[in-house]
């Protein structure tokens, strides 16, 4: 049992995701359905894409017309969709692509913030209808996904850069005067889109609210019930994947590179492996990955990003059985090895996720400390028989495991060629049915922040619910800075407080130093006892 705190990292099921993850209040009472939820939930993987027509320009989507002088906003409006023109637009090819992928659902940017319309309607003329292409690209786009049996979603902006301007109101974001609750011109206007929407496209199984989803959320469940508002009505982390992991639907939104739009010039691609390592990390997690294209200007997605979609294709091919319908397990992860859970199949599945490859033909052993078999466990690699090795009949690569006293033993080799040099370097998984679990973790919950005496020390009250299996405990307080980002975005590493020891339940306070006045903070307990870590909920702090 020595060190086993360097091996076992844990967050409960039960944990408030990021309490700040979305500045936008969300819709005091949520009509979206249990069973739909559900249902949502058991799809786990999703495309977003991001188009519009400053993708010519290559810049961030929309938010350039912040800040922006008359002659800019002028050609942004007037000249910019005269250019416009995705000659080589094939639906076909990405619907084709994201099946492939393993990708259930798709989230398209009818109505980005600058308010140009990517499809068919009658309250303006700032969309691709005034254009030289003069197609429905929303029409088009759903329906390819939906031959290709993925559902569609709508991304819609009640925030209308094009709105503003023509009502002379500074193009601004995120502050009241902006908001259609105040402006009933623009909340008419936003209806009136959203109503086109929800009635002209079919079967219509999810809607992203980037804004204030209040006068809109409900319009949308009155018009379609079944429909899935996820941003508006759940937790949508952006760039970014929360440490707590929820027995609830939520929903973390990520690009490939720097920018959600296409960005020719200076871009930074994760590769392949971070991507679907990301994607274990929040199906571990209890949440959806929602993967982000942002394609060309002429209609086409970037090569670089087809080819990360591409390598998601063979790792899901093989591997997407546990991705699909799985919630977390009592813990995210033992260090390397990650987990996901199907109830209904009762299916573990170790996900091997280490940044050392495993190499085709080598055995591998694994002690697992959270699970515990039954007489009823059964053992494989997934997609493998675990009977035959290629070129090598004297080798059965047949998996097997051992409850010892150390913990749940494991020995299995990857037999099967993915690549012809035997270098796949992606995560390996193991499933194992019928397994229970062989510990009970400590809960702490994060309660409020304040300013303590001196000026840079903040005070975080906490509650110590359960020390679970220990005698003690180790606690602290971490803090990010998250001034000026984007509703869901995060940027910065956490910053750990020093230790204390508790052997207790009940609340207790942490001194957090370092902390600016007029800069805004969110910050998290977190418990480690000899076996595992924990960590309350993020809460937000303005000093």
């Amino acid at each position: 049992m020595k060190n086993l705190s360097h091996y076992l990292s844990y967050t409960l099921h039960f944990l408030l995701l990021v309490a700040s993850a979305s500045a936008v209040e969300p819709v005091a009472n949520s009509r979206n359905k249990a069973e739909r939820l559900e249902w949502f939930r058991d799809l786990g993987f999703g495309m977003f894409i991001h188009w519009s027509v400053d993708s010519q320009l290559g810049s961030v989507i929309s938010h350039s017309m912040v800040g922006a002088d008359e002659d800019y906003l002028n050609r942004f409006v007037n000249e910019l969709p005269k250019t416009f023109n995705p000659r080589k637009f094939a639906p076909q090819d990405w619907a084709a692509l994201a099946k492939l992928a393993g990708m259930k659902y798709a989230m398209f940017t009818t109505k980005h913030h600058s308010g140009f319309c990517m499809f068919d309607t009658k309250t303006t003329d700032f969309g691709i209808m005034h254009t030289s292409f003069k197609r429905d690209i929303t029409e088009e786009v759903f329906d390819a996904f939906r031959a290709q049996g993925i559902s569609a979603g709508v991304y819609f902006s009640p925030d209308d850069f094009w709105w503003l301007r023509e009502n002379k109101i500074t193009i601004q974001r995120q502050i009241p005067e902006v908001q259609p609750q105040n402006n009933p011109g623009l909340m008419k206007h936003d209806q009136t889109q959203l109503r086109e929407l929800m009635t002209g496209y079919g079967k219509i199984d999810m809607v992203f609210f980037d804004g204030e989803p209040q006068g809109l959320a409900d319009l949308a469940w009155d018009l379609q019930p079944d429909t899935v508002v996820t941003r508006g009505a759940i937790k949508t982390p952006e760039q970014h994947i929360p440490g707590t992991p929820l027995d609830e639907p939520w929903e973390s939104c990520l690009t490939m590179g720097t920018q959600w739009q296409y960005k020719p010039t200076n871009e930074e691609y994760m590769s392949g492996g971070e991507i679907i390592r990301k994607l274990i990390e929040t199906r571990a997690k209890g949440g959806n990955f929602l993967l982000n294209v942002g394609p060309k200007p002429d209609g086409e997605l970037p090569i670089e990003q087809e080819e990360r979609l591409r390598e998601m294709a063979l790792w899901m091919f093989v591997n997407g059985e546990c991705i699909y319908g799985v919630r977390p397990w009592i813990v995210t992860n033992e260090n390397e090895l990650w987990f996901t859970h199907n109830r209904k199949t009762d299916t573990l599945y170790v996900i091997v996720k280490s940044k050392d490859r495993w190499k085709y033909g080598e055995w591998k052993d694994f002690v697992l400390h959270s699970v515990k078999v039954t007489d009823k466990t059964e053992i494989s690699v997934l997609s493998q028989n675990d009977k035959a090795l290629e070129y090598q009949a004297d080798i059965i690569p047949r998996s097997t495991f051992e409850q010892t006293d150390e913990g749940l033993k494991i020995h299995a080799m990857l037999a099967q060629r993915l690549y012809n040099d035997r270098k796949w370097p992606n995560p390996v998984v193991i499933r194992l049915t019928h397994v229970k679990p062989a510990l009970v973790p400590p809960q702490v919950e994060t309660l409020t922040a304040k300013w303590n005496t001196g000026g840079g020390v903040a005070e975080l009250l906490c509650n110590l619910k359960s020390i679970g299996d220990a005698k003690s405990v180790e606690a602290r307080g971490e803090y990010r800075d998250i001034t000026g980002l984007d509703m869901n975005e995060r940027l910065e590493n956490w910053v750990a407080s020093p230790s204390l020891s508790r052997n207790s339940i009940g609340e207790f306070s942490i001194l957090i130093q370092g902390l600016q006045p007029g800069r805004t903070y969110e910050l998290r307990a977190k418990v480690s006892h000899p076996l595992l870590t924990v960590f309350g909920t993020e809460v937000r702090f303005n000093p």
